[in-house]
């Protein structure tokens, strides 16, 4: 190609970094997003981190109304984020919603304790003085005396198996007003279901629903988490269940959140636990019962 045509045809400027993140907020801190590596140090969009950022974005789309009432009525808010890991979530909402704010805290609970370490050091870097992180599992958290009295939002996204129930515990305890839940990899009903699998063959053809291995597998992660509806509802929060992101980014994807209710309307608490009862008696999952129990 002749200098001419390179002139006439001058390569496209690089996009910026707010044509490749279009979330980017005014005044959002770059040094946060860079230590997360969402950023790359000279500033431009990490790719390999991309579907984790949307999912993040997504769920904060959901969570800032709750905090921003929580803060209007009570002018501070807490919100405890279970199964934290790197504490992406935690510290976008801090940036995002409560530093600007100047009120707010922030607790990330998280059993690995590098990471901890980790998520420590870099609140200090960037003196995020109201953000907290306490080693340790969901459990020990519910009886730890040195937390909060009152925890207002409850998160916990891609929770494992059991740690979600474990979160709804923490949140109840706590009598938290809001629980945002993605779980994730859910065993403990499928396992009960495969244990009882012949007995409910015998009983009832609903047991067809998870005859088959890969069925019994995705009918009993669908299962838990219409418990774990029925189990919230049955407490006074109100349930809404939806999609977190598109499918192609993520197969778990189901988003759980609940709203504590000030009135019990109609008797919907009682109504949720018959309707809890009765579906763990239908599908042979009274060994759940104590894990479900209202």
């Amino acid at each position: 190609m002749s200098a001419a045509s390179r002139t006439k045809n001058p390569r496209p400027p690089a996009p910026s970094l707010q044509q490749q993140l279009p979330e980017l907020r005014e005044g959002q801190s770059i040094a946060l997003l860079q230590e997360l590596h969402i950023l790359t140090r000279e500033g431009k969009l990490n790719q390999d981190t991309r579907r984790k950022l949307k999912q993040v974005y997504h769920l904060v789309q959901f969570i800032e109304p709750l905090l921003a009432e929580v803060l209007d009525e009570q002018g501070d808010v807490v919100l405890a984020d279970h199964g934290a890991g790197k504490s992406y979530l935690g510290f976008i909402l801090y940036d995002l919603v409560l530093r600007p704010r100047g009120a707010g805290r922030v607790l990330g609970v998280e059993a690995r304790s590098e990471l901890v370490a980790k998520s420590r050091a870099l609140a200090a870097q960037l003196g995020f003085e109201r953000m907290q992180f306490l080693a340790g599992t969901v459990q020990q958290a519910i009886t730890d005396a040195e937390l909060p009295a009152r925890i207002d939002v409850v998160t916990a996204l891609h929770a494992c198996d059991t740690a979600t129930d474990d979160a709804i515990d923490f949140a109840l305890a706590r009598d938290a007003r809001h629980l945002v839940l993605v779980p994730c990899c859910q065993a403990e009903a499928a396992s009960v279901m495969r244990q009882h699998k012949a007995l409910s063959l015998k009983r009832t053809p609903l047991a067809e629903l998870w005859r088959h291995p890969l069925h019994t597998r995705e009918f009993g992660s669908q299962i838990t988490n219409v418990l774990r509806c029925l189990r919230l509802q049955a407490h006074g929060y109100d349930v809404t269940v939806t999609e977190l992101v598109g499918w192609e980014h993520s197969m778990k994807n189901e988003l759980i959140l609940a709203r504590r209710m000030p009135h019990d309307r109609h008797g919907q608490r009682e109504h949720a636990r018959q309707r809890l009862l009765q579906m763990l008696d239908t599908f042979g999952l009274q060994d759940l019962q104590t894990r479900f129990a209202v």
